[in-house]
């Protein structure tokens, strides 16, 4: 169709002609309102935005000479972590005489390591690094599925306590 006669067209319509795609022979126009076009598409971008999600490593420090209390009181900290979809970075510590004995650290971070294989995997090895000597666990659920999961437990609560009320009305109406 003619420039001329395409333009006139998308007057008669109030609408404006758009190039689609400018290198094919001929190139392709559309008639469409194009502000609309804009918002649309600047909706859509806002959306996906909301739903990335962000790469977060955690850190979390122990000691080679941790008492059990307080090794479970991190490990549940590492199993939040996980759950949530993020990368915990164990960094273990070693002071003084402590640096002698690096395969205290080394069996601490494989112990965790293990009771944490449900959840995360390890994703850099335990490596000295000075005076400390760090691990990488991954989560085995991408961050997008834990916040996915953690929204729908969310309505699900929510969901529970409505009913829960809602439940009780009824009965009362009724006597």
């Amino acid at each position: 169709m003619p420039l001329a006669k395409a333009l006139e067209l998308a007057q008669e319509y109030d609408l404006d002609l758009v190039e689609v795609a400018a290198n094919a022979r001929p190139p392709v126009c559309k008639l469409m309102d194009y502000g609309k076009f804009k918002y649309e598409s600047a909706m859509k971008a806002r959306e996906a935005r909301k739903n990335q999600a962000h790469t977060v490593i955690k850190e979390m420090k122990l000691r080679p000479k941790i008492d059990p209390h307080d090794y479970d009181t991190k490990k549940g900290h590492v199993v939040r972590f996980l759950k949530q979809g993020d990368k915990v970075k164990i960094t273990i510590m070693f002071r003084g005489r402590e640096q002698s004995r690096p395969e205290l650290g080394y069996r601490l971070l494989q112990r965790l390591a293990e009771d944490v294989q449900e959840l995360g995997f390890v994703e850099s090895n335990p490596k000295q690094d000075g005076r400390n000597m760090i691990m990488v666990l991954g989560p085995h659920k991408k961050k997008t599925e834990a916040m996915a999961e953690a929204r729908e437990a969310q309505a699900a609560r929510k969901a529970e306590r409505q009913g829960g009320s809602a439940a009780e009305e009824p009965a009362d109406a009724e006597a």
